[in-house]
């Protein structure tokens, strides 16, 4: 299928400082200075950073997003450079939770309302109409009924909804709730249970197997479109790498008439970032659909936790997608209103730059314990390189193998010794670091310079003024705010000017008949690809879920649909390109 790059609507204009360009791109995790949490029982394992349970909501052409734990928000003129505004919303300190838990953010009129989770009656609804500048008042002073994981639903005819629920035994509810008073109006209605009998995705466990706990679903956000209203949830549990977010569509606001889609609306098992759970849905200023969501890390706490922002909306038959191919890659962010004809969830603003040093050789400074080198060049979030110290001076050096086309390069930060007083929203830390470029190994190039920033980049992404032909790139740390200095990717992107791999053969895909939530997947390797994406879906010609594959040739899959045909397809990936997609595989 055709990928649309985004470059001719770019109107950003580059320009360098320090060899690096105007940011027109972004990568997964959004590089935001996450809070460390701030509930000391979180945190036995070490201090880390965490939060979850965003929400993004357009307001007056800016972006705002909010998240578990954070004192405060930030907020976005572009989707791409955030700025924080400190605030605490809760009056009384409670046992760590001394800020908003997985909050509720509506718009009613001109005015911003915001609400944590709780079950008591003591919780503040806020209000403003220039959050940008941090000005907030109380609205409601103790709100009546609260909930946890809620969520705000303004509809057009001004009518206002409230939704909640967290539990892996009751279902989520709904509830309108009054315009001016925010009284509740009736009684709460049962919206939506989850069906694991059913949907494979639904079930409990990082292999979906419901062997330890019945599946959670939590996390509600309402969306509406062409007279349809979409609920949407998470499940099966927020530290797993099969978090999602499910959809079920009806056509009232409050119904348990609601029809699901099969398969999760935002799911993302495989890559460097997993899971894609408890999320929202909004559309930026050009009328463009985005859904941004929970990033698990789940080491030092099943709580350590990040966020995700991806491509979605609504192809020609309403049904509701998320573009998470390739989803931890550069992908553009558009400056205008995307096609028309961009409608299918595969096209996404994804840059055409492949990752280009996965499971590369690698080179340190120095290594404390068995946080070993490779594990920064592995693809996956949960392991980290660390060096002995977080001294000026420590390095890692990986080698791209031959000289290649480099375009952007990610750092991404671990949590290593962080000091034990790193507890919640820590003002005036940052990162400092040089990067270099070297053809031979030997003679360094001084290629990125930021050795007198001074803000906060826990996962730091930088796109190049102009591509760079290199073979080797050295990281050096200048300032680590806390802990040593600890990678858990470094992670160079472009193009490696060689062969793209060519079509899988043999592609298999055998479905169970003692349980059809499940099948099995294989093929024959391909020698020069380092990954593979699977897509598949209850259509033919709609495969809208997408799972990444490092150095496997099979795959096996829980999350099918038990009453559909399933269709599938696979392409292979190198540091090149990707290969020519399968025809498409019928499976009953």
């Amino acid at each position: 299928m055709k990928r649309l790059l985004f470059a001719a609507i770019i109107s950003f204009l580059c320009f360098t400082k320090n060899g690096f360009a105007q940011q027109k791109t972004y990568c997964n995790p959004i590089n935001i200075d996450y809070g460390y949490t701030p509930i000391p029982n979180f945190s036995e394992w070490g201090r880390h950073r965490a939060t979850a349970d965003p929400v993004i909501v357009n307001y007056k052409n800016n972006y705002y997003l909010f998240s578990t734990n954070q004192w405060g928000y930030w907020w976005s003129d572009d989707l791409l450079h955030w700025n924080f505004n400190s605030r605490k919303f809760l009056r009384t300190w409670n046992e760590g939770y001394d800020e908003l838990c997985a909050p509720a953010v509506g718009i009613i009129g001109d005015t911003m309302i915001v609400f944590g989770s709780t079950y008591t009656k003591n919780f503040t609804i806020w209000m403003s109409t220039n959050p940008k500048a941090n000005e907030w008042k109380p609205l409601v002073d103790s709100f009546e009924i609260g909930g946890w994981d809620p969520a705000f639903f303004t509809n057009d005819d001004g009518k206002l909804y409230m939704y909640n629920g967290s539990s892996n035994t009751y279902p989520l509810y709904g509830i309108e709730l009054n315009r001016k008073t925010l009284l509740p109006i009736g009684a709460r209605k049962e919206m939506f249970l989850l069906q694991d009998w059913r949907y494979g995705w639904q079930r409990f466990g990082e292999h979906f197997d419901n062997t330890f706990l019945n599946p959670f679903i939590e996390g509600s956000w309402m969306t509406k479109h062409n007279g349809k209203y979409y609920f949407q949830y998470g499940a099966p549990g927020t530290e797993f790498s099969g978090y999602a977010d499910g959809v079920a569509v009806g056509n009232e606001p409050i119904t348990n008439n609601l029809t699901p889609q099969s398969d999760p609306l935002s799911f993302k098992p495989g890559g460097f970032t997993r899971g894609a759970g408890h999320g929202s849905t909004f559309a930026d200023k050009f009328g463009n659909w985005w859904h941004v969501s929970t990033i698990t890390i789940a080491v030092k706490n099943n709580f350590e936790r990040r966020i995700g922002l991806w491509p979605a909306g609504f192809d020609d038959n309403d049904i509701m997608f998320c573009n998470t191919s390739f989803g931890d890659y550069p992908h553009y962010i558009p400056s205008s209103k995307m096609n028309e004809k961009y409608t299918t969830p595969n096209d996404g603003g994804f840059t055409g730059w492949m990752l280009l040093n996965y499971n590369k050789p690698v080179t340190v400074s120095s290594t404390l314990g068995n946080y070993v080198a490779n594990n920064a060049v592995d693809e996956n979030i949960k392991t980290y390189w660390s060096a002995a110290t977080g001294n000026k001076g420590e390095w890692i050096t990986t080698d791209l193998g031959n000289i290649a086309t480099v375009n952007a390069i990610q750092i991404n930060y671990a949590d290593q010794d962080v000091d034990s007083s790193f507890l919640g929203k820590i003002n005036g830390i940052f990162h400092q670091y040089k990067l270099y470029e070297s053809k031979d190994g030997k003679n360094w190039n001084l290629l990125i310079d930021k050795s007198t920033n001074h803000t906060d980049i826990p996962h730091e992404y930088v796109e190049l003024i102009s591509p760079t032909q290199t073979r080797f790139i050295k990281l050096e740390n200048i300032h680590m705010p806390t802990g040593k200095f600890a990678i858990s990717g470094l992670r160079i992107f472009g193009n490696a000017n060689s062969n793209k791999p060519t079509e899988v053969k043999d592609f298999i895909v055998l479905r169970t008949e003692q349980d059809k939530r499940s099948t099995w997947l294989k093929w024959k390797p391909i020698d020069n690809a380092y990954a593979y994406n699977i897509y598949y879906g209850t259509q033919p010609n709609k495969l809208y879920t997408c799972i990444m594959v490092y150095g496997e040739n099979e795959y096996w899959l829980k999350t099918m649909d038990s009453k559909m045909p399933y269709y599938f397809a696979i392409e292979a990936i190198n540091e090149s390109g990707i290969g020519k997609r399968t025809t498409t595989i019928k499976v009953d």
